[in-house]
Formats: C-alpha cells, sequence, structure tokens
C-alpha cells in the first residue's frame, strides 16, 4: 500500500456522512506506518470503543469504511475470515459496516470476522503472530498468503457497496 494522508483517508468513506467522515479520529502515526506490508489502513478510535475504520486501495482510489463491533463479554477463540489467523480471548470480532448508498440509510449492513487489531496484512506476511492463538497451517507461499487477504477485503468492500 502506498502511504496516504489525512486528507486522503477522509475523502475516502463509503459508509458514513461526510460529517462523519471530517470528524473522526484518524492515526497520528501515519509516517512511521508499515506500508509496504500493508495492504488496508486500519485503526480503533480510541474515544469509542467498538468502532474502528479501515482504508483500503483499489483501482478507482482509496475506500474508507467505518466498522462496528461488540466490546467486552465471553470471547471464544476463532478465525478470522481475511488472513486465516486464529486468535484466542476476543482476538476476532464480528466487524459490521453499514452499507452504502440508500440500502444504508435504510439500516442495512454487512459483517465478517475480522482480526479485532486489524493486522491481517502482518499476519499473512508473518511479520506478527498472534498473541494466543495461531496462524492456519498451510503450504501457501507468502504471495498467496497476501493475494488471499487483498482477494477477501477486496470481496467483502463489494458487499458494503451492494
Amino acid at each position: 500500500m502506498e502511504p496516504v494522508t489525512e486528507r486522503d483517508i477522509r475523502s475516502s468513506f463509503i459508509n458514513c456522512s461526510k460529517g462523519d467522515a471530517k470528524r473522526l479520529p484518524v492515526p497520528r502515526d501515519l509516517d512511521d506506518r508499515p506500508w509496504d506490508d500493508l495492504d488496508f489502513l486500519g485503526w480503533s478510535d480510541p474515544s469509542f470503543p467498538g468502532r474502528c475504520y479501515v482504508v483500503v486501495p483499489r483501482d478507482g482510489g482509496l475506500v474508507g469504511v467505518a466498522l462496528r463491533y461488540e466490546t467486552g463479554g465471553y470471547r471464544r477463540a476463532q478465525m478470522c475470515t481475511v488472513c486465516m489467523t486464529t486468535h484466542a480471548n476476543g482476538g476476532v470480532s464480528l466487524m459490521t459496516a453499514r452499507k452504502s448508498g440508500e440500502s444504508g440509510r435504510r439500516g442495512n449492513s454487512i459483517g465478517t470476522y475480522m482480526c479485532a487489531d486489524l493486522a491481517c496484512s502482518l499476519y499473512a506476511r508473518r511479520k506478527k503472530s498472534p498473541a494466543l492463538g495461531r496462524q492456519y497451517r498451510e503450504d501457501l507461499a507468502p504471495e498467496e498468503r497476501i493475494a488471499r487477504v487483498r482477494d477477501n477485503f477486496d470481496a467483502f468492500i463489494a458487499r458494503v457497496y451492494g
């Protein structure tokens, strides 16, 4: 992923109002992100537990999506559907996104199970390991794992549009 600016991020959101995109917290450490190892930029909202954001590069430019997830409660080991990493104790959450356009205004949303820390790109590259879980045992080359993360995320974004 190429480095992005705050302005790029704010203008990319497809499932929230321009006012909401203007007010959302943008990471302050953009210059320190491992851009070469990222397939998408993901971060949590420090002022609103249960809210996070992702920005994904696509052919037509950046696409930003606001997500929500449940905090607290009993958590069991689960597998991320994006990078296939298994986490224990709440390391995977059901991330839900309001759909874009009229469908989203009517209250429709979609969801998928993702790493709660949004570090799928790093798990796929084996640059990060889950604290108590483990990575799916497979014989895929790193390029294939990276392609899977991108394909799975593209499919999720397509569902937000749909």
